[in-house]
């Protein structure tokens, strides 16, 4: 088990469980929860907290357990996950809405773009959307970019879609790939992955998935779709002149909690030793909610004071930073209630065992499981959890950086083909100014080779780790 989350793990699910009922029943129950999911989300249009729930319920009664086991099980897999990653998910929409409200985001997007050709402005955009997308949420990232996306095509004569698509990929593979992001983190803690490591191998794929995903089918996309900026859109009312940090000072503290995490993965390989004191050090500070608590605290002075913000203007942002995430934080650990259900079930020994007979790749099936969930429901933390909950019973046995890899599999496969089910077809949609079908043909697509592609280096880091 990774010493990064233990606060985020449950004792039920650090082992494999025996089956509680017949092959076959646990299949049913396992399918018949889903089904219940899918069909409350895409068609009763019900929360996601509320179905995720019905879910639970659904696979243990299903499986024949007794209802109080089932609610015993969901409780602690709700508890466990709402302890650890919600605290996370928590301090980092602090750190985002400090980055957002100081014009640190600004900076970054402004010193990044202002110094690319127009040849290397869709390289920039793609650079911009990967850091903007570190630590926010891709809703909030995307709000944020537009602005810029806009003024960057006017000036450059470029399609929106040349523009833009690369900085929607930056943002989609972080969301998918790389912690601190909600799926990523709960897909480490449903299967006992390192975190570290996984944010290592996650920024390995990460890069050349967002260079096809993003400049190269950027091009071609703005091609098969032009589309021009809003006319009416004008920056003259934006406060130009407000104060704002430097951009080295914004992407080191950016940068910070993940330096912090990487430090303490790479002295586990290097040092491992947990009585030497450097490694002591980076056990600690590399922790995700130390690392994440200090990026914040840190952000607070070197973001906060080069915006010259006073300590109610300080106290505000912060305040206001929470209420927006309620909704992530109960779907997130919903869907740790839901998993645990399932672990608890013995499915996941079921479909150990089911696949070593099949012969059939872990990360393959992770994706696929992944792709099929996305498709369904039109969510990709929706798809993380369900999907890595199935696979809990399927890293048994393999090494950290197998157990990384397959959080990355599910991670790629949760981003395939977003269509009309999903919000951010939507978002992307009315921004972009883009009918259904020309939204299929760009975005829809980007996600579709974002997901093939990073399964395509995940296979190709599976070889030699």
């Amino acid at each position: 088990m990774s010493a990064a989350l233990p606060y985020a793990l449950s004792a039920a699910g650090t082992d494999l469980v025996q089956p509680v009922a017949a092959g076959w029943q646990l299949i049913v129950a396992a399918l018949a929860g889903i089904a219940v999911i899918v069909v409350l989300i895409v068609f009763g249009k019900l929360h996601p907290f509320l179905a995720l729930i019905l879910g639970g319920f659904t696979v243990g009664i299903v499986a024949g357990e007794n209802v109080a086991v089932v609610i015993a099980s969901f409780s602690t897999g709700f508890g466990s996950t709402a302890a650890g990653v919600g605290i996370l998910i928590a301090l980092g929409a602090m750190f985002a809405k400090l980055l957002a409200d100081s014009g640190g985001a600004d900076q970054i997007v402004d010193t990044i773009v202002g110094h690319a050709s127009p040849r290397m402005l869709p390289w920039a955009m793609a650079l911009v959307g990967a850091i903007i997308g570190l630590p926010m949420f891709f809703e909030i990232g995307l709000v944020l970019l537009m602005p810029v996306i806009y003024l960057v095509a006017r000036r450059s004569q470029l399609s929106l879609i040349t523009v833009g698509i690369p900085a929607l990929a930056g943002l989609s593979a972080m969301h998918g790939l790389v912690p601190p992001h909600p799926g990523p983190l709960v897909a480490i803690s449903s299967l006992h992955a390192d975190l570290g490591v996984t944010l290592a191998l996650g920024v390995l794929v990460a890069i050349p998935t967002v260079i096809i995903s993003g400049p190269l089918f950027g091009r071609l996309a703005g091609t098969w779709v032009v589309v021009s900026p809003p006319a009416t859109w004008d920056t003259s009312d934006r406060e130009q002149d407000a104060p704002r940090p430097g951009f080295g000072i914004t992407l080191a503290t950016v940068l910070l909690p993940v330096v912090l995490m990487l430090a303490k993965a790479l002295a586990d390989i290097i040092i491992d030793d947990p009585e030497q004191g450097l490694q002591k050090v980076l056990d600690i500070v590399g922790t995700p909610l130390v690392a994440l608590l200090i990026a914040v605290i840190v952000a607070m002075f070197t973001l906060g004071r080069g915006a010259r913000f006073d300590r109610s203007r300080l106290s505000k942002t912060l305040e206001s930073s929470l209420p927006p995430i309620a909704g992530i934080l109960l779907i997130v650990a919903a869907g740790g209630g839901f998993k645990q259900v399932l672990v608890d079930s013995g499915i996941g020994t079921l479909l150990a065992d089911w696949a070593k007979d099949a012969n059939i790749s872990i990360l393959l099936l992770a994706w696929l499981l992944a792709v099929l969930i996305r498709l369904a429901t039109g969510s990709a933390t929706v798809a993380t959890i369900t999907a890595s909950s199935l696979m809990v019973g399927l890293v048994a046995g393999q090494s950290t950086a197998e157990t990384s890899l397959v959080v990355l599999a599910v991670g790629a496969g949760s981003v395939f083909f977003s269509h009309v089910n999903d919000a951010g077809f939507w978002l992307v949609k009315e921004y972009f100014g883009m009918t259904v079908g020309q939204t299929i043909k760009t975005w829809s697509l980007m996600e579709t080779v974002l997901s093939v592609t990073g399964l395509v280096f995940v296979l190709l880091l599976g070889l030699v780790v």
